[in-house]
Parts: structure tokens; sequence; C-alpha cells
């Protein structure tokens, strides 16, 4: 019998939660990937195919703090790249991670930032 890594476990956690999480133009689905370095989120219109806005780590200015003020950094920033492309509202996608630590601070600043999802 063979045991699952962490990349399996959680690659296989994701293709449950994108059997019923779907993104459109007017909802697009809100991404999230957590790497050791970094963090990164985008608006994708599944319909089309086509991301509508994105944030990553690495387009923030200062990169001081812990990675769950990071996480809080770059969802303000998807937040207003949202509202400058007309998204008001989207479906939250974990990608397969807890929802907890910088995930859950980049939705919580996500949603302060005027995103509702």
């Amino acid at each position: 019998m063979s045991t699952l890594t962490v990349r399996k476990a959680r690659e296989r956690r994701h293709k449950r939660v994108r059997a019923k999480v779907f993104g459109t133009a007017e909802r697009p689905r809100l991404v999230v990937f957590r790497s050791n370095r970094g963090i990164e989120a985008q608006l994708v219109d599944d319909l089309e195919a086509k991301t509508l806005a994105a944030a990553s780590w690495l387009h923030l200015s200062k990169a001081k703090g812990s990675k769950i003020d990071q996480a809080a950094e770059v969802g303000k920033l998807l937040a207003q790249r949202a509202k400058e492309a007309g998204v008001a509202s989207a479906v939250f996608d974990r990608g397969g991670y807890l929802y907890h630590g910088r995930v859950k601070a980049l939705a919580e600043a996500a949603r302060e930032g005027g995103l509702k999802f």
C-alpha cells in the first residue's frame, strides 16, 4: 500500500474542491497558491479560462513582517485589483489548503478590501 505525499494529498483535496467550485465572469473563482516562500492569488473566469486579476508576494514593495502579514497584504492588493477590474464578488477556492494561517489571512484581508465571498 502506497502512502500519499503531502503534495499528492493536497492535489487530491484540490480536485475535490474544484469539482464543486466554478467561477464565472460576474463571480470569478479566487484561487490561492501557497508555497514555502510566499503566497499568490488570482481571480479566474472558468468559462473563458481567463485571469481577471492577480496578486503575489512578489508584487509587494516591502517584504517585512511574518508570512501571515505578507498574505494579508496580498489579499488587500488582490481586492484593490479586483475593484479596478470591476469584480465585486467571488467564489473562494482554497486550493486544497486548510483554511487557517496564511490562507485565512489572505481571505479576510480580501474581504476587508471590499471583495465579497
